[in-house]
């Protein structure tokens, strides 16, 4: 019986957990680097507003994204090292992005005023590093972390196409928190980056299956081609939705500000199960599948009970941030 055997059934699990935990901070902390990256685009008035939009969550946000490494380190300690090891440079530049843009967020609060430039262009900076080097990071993921020309020229797209995609989102997000005049340049940008998304899918799904046999045939297979039908004609209805939505926003009700940033975070989500299920078995890209890279299934026991218990409380944390914070952006203040 496959739950009988923990060594079949615990990889998985944690491949799911892990999973799960990299699409939540990608859509999370995806709105407030795209919230980042547009700062530039407005005045000193509305640059606030964007920024105090996403104070009380950006910080809840990254949380995510330590839990994941965490959890490829201790649940696949090999993939981990391999991973690793392969994306050393934009692992170090998206370090380096996430502290300047931390630093940036809180000095910008209380520098006197001639300093003030400094720091928001220091915060998009931190913004738009850490975007481009996870999209550089996926891209040469999905290229089998090789290193050339070719592979570098299309983690250098998926680069851009991410940039795009976080822009798109906090562009989403910003409909939802913001009022007037900022509101209505918020979907002025949001339809400006779902071209970025749009040219990113297309992008990613031309070369995938191209990269490797296995994943030719898991696509134009039957009747795998059939279980795989359905990620693809899903993505299509609802950009058609988002476009549609975005061309009557915004109403005088603003009964629909949520439907963007749900249709955004909907196609996010069918990207990342196209790219599991391209994947799977692999977790390492036709080098090391979970079953080879998963630690001691002992281990693996002693985590998921740790997992079990910090997980949730996470979760919780978030989501009373969220309720606590819901509704339109007011003055983000220190004192």
């Amino acid at each position: 019986m496959l739950f009988n055997d923990p060594t079949v059934w615990l990889p998985v699990v944690f491949a799911g957990l892990m999973g799960a935990t990299i699409l939540i901070y990608v859509i999370l902390d995806g709105f407030d680097l795209g919230i980042g990256m547009l700062t530039p685009l407005v005045g000193e008035a509305d640059r606030d507003k964007m920024i105090a939009s996403i104070g009380p969550f950006w910080d809840a946000n990254e949380t995510w994204l330590v839990l994941a490494v965490g959890l490829l380190l201790v649940a696949f300690p090999a993939a981990h090292g391999t991973i690793l090891t392969a994306l050393y440079l934009p692992v170090g530049v998206m370090l380096v992005g996430l502290i300047l843009r931390g630093v940036a967020f809180e000095f910008r609060v209380k520098a006197p005023a001639p300093n003030k430039p400094l720091w928001d262009w220091a915060f998009f900076g931190g913004s738009l590093m850490t975007a481009l080097s996870q999209g550089f990071m996926l891209g040469l993921y999905i290229m089998g972390l090789e290193w050339s020309f070719a592979t570098i020229a299309f983690a250098g797209l998926t680069a851009l196409c991410t940039a795009a995609g976080y822009a798109f989102i906090g562009a989403c997000w910003l409909i939802i928190k913001a009022e007037g005049g900022l509101q209505v340049r918020a979907v002025l940008w949001a339809k400006r980056g779902l071209a970025g998304v749009l040219i990113g899918f297309i992008g990613i799904s031309a070369a995938t299956p191209l990269v490797s046999e296995r994943i030719f045939a898991k696509w134009f297979s039957v009747p795998e081609i059939i279980l795989l039908a359905p990620l693809p004609i899903t993505a299509v209805l609802v950009t058609g939705l988002l476009a549609w939505t975005l061309t009557h926003l915004p109403d005088e009700t603003d009964r629909f500000r949520h439907v963007p940033f749900i249709g955004a975070s909907i196609l996010f989500t069918l990207a990342f199960f196209g790219l599991a299920y391209s994947f799977y078995p692999y977790v390492v890209p036709e080098q090391l599948t979970l079953y080879e890279a998963a630690s001691a299934p002992e281990s693996l026991m002693i985590i998921l009970v740790g997992v079990i218990f910090v997980m949730p409380m996470i979760a919780a944390y978030s989501v009373l941030a969220y309720v606590v914070f819901r509704g339109k952006v007011r003055e983000l203040r220190y004192d």
